[in-house]
């Protein structure tokens, strides 16, 4: 099995940076991606950006150049640095583990951009 633990939401005023991280433990199957997705209220969950265990990221449009997805494949662990925050980017952050035939979710971090 493998567990997950996110860390790093928090109240930010715009234009403000946060750093979300998400570990993950226990049967790690070392060909796979990690991303982030969030929710906001009465909307759907949204793909944020994801990477892969060889380094390829891809962002939604509405994050690229504000947001930054990395890891550390050692620590097993996967960050999002968030930079230039606006007001909708307040959500739930889910960090998501895939590999074959297998995908985990979060218990999720809120992120609230507010003034």
């Amino acid at each position: 099995q493998v567990q997950l633990v996110e860390s790093g939401g928090g109240l930010v005023q715009p234009g403000g940076s946060l750093r979300l991280s998400c570990a993950a433990s226990g049967s790690i199957f070392r060909i796979n991606d990690m991303g982030w997705y969030r929710q906001a209220p009465g909307k759907q969950r949204e793909l944020v950006a994801i990477i892969s265990s060889g380094g390829t990221t891809n962002y939604a449009d509405s994050v690229k150049g504000r947001f930054t997805i990395s890891r550390d494949n050692a620590k097993n662990t996967v960050y999002l640095q968030m930079n230039s925050l606006k007001f909708e980017d307040t959500a739930v952050y889910l960090c998501k583990y895939t590999t074959i035939g297998y995908a985990l979710w979060g218990q999720g971090t809120q992120v609230t951009v507010s003034s």
